[in-house]
């Protein structure tokens, strides 16, 4: 669990160093700003987000609190779920 609590703390790193100046924790469009296709968003729509679950999890786990990573997924899914939507709909004015 360990290992995983470092890798996604690497793709998290990963996906600021890709955003660059454009990495936020608001969502925020840029007029004329183009999408981020490179570094690990060329492969998935939402990778820090794919960090903040496995970190999550993993970390509970590191713990062997059960409870606490159950807890923590479900609830963090309904936070995620909003975010995600809100985000999509800002990315789609884009295109």
């Amino acid at each position: 669990m360990l290992a995983l609590v470092a890798a996604s703390q690497a793709l998290r790193w990963w996906c600021i160093a890709t955003l660059g100046r454009q990495w936020n924790t608001r969502v925020i469009i840029v007029p004329g700003a183009p999408r981020v296709t490179g570094g690990p968003y060329r492969r998935l729509s939402h990778p820090n987000y794919v960090a903040v679950v496995v970190e999550g999890l993993a970390l509970s786990l590191v713990h062997s609190a059960w409870v606490t990573a159950l807890v923590f997924t479900v609830l963090n899914g309904f936070l995620l779920a909003t975010r995600i939507r809100t985000e999509d709909t800002a990315l789609a004015r884009l295109a």
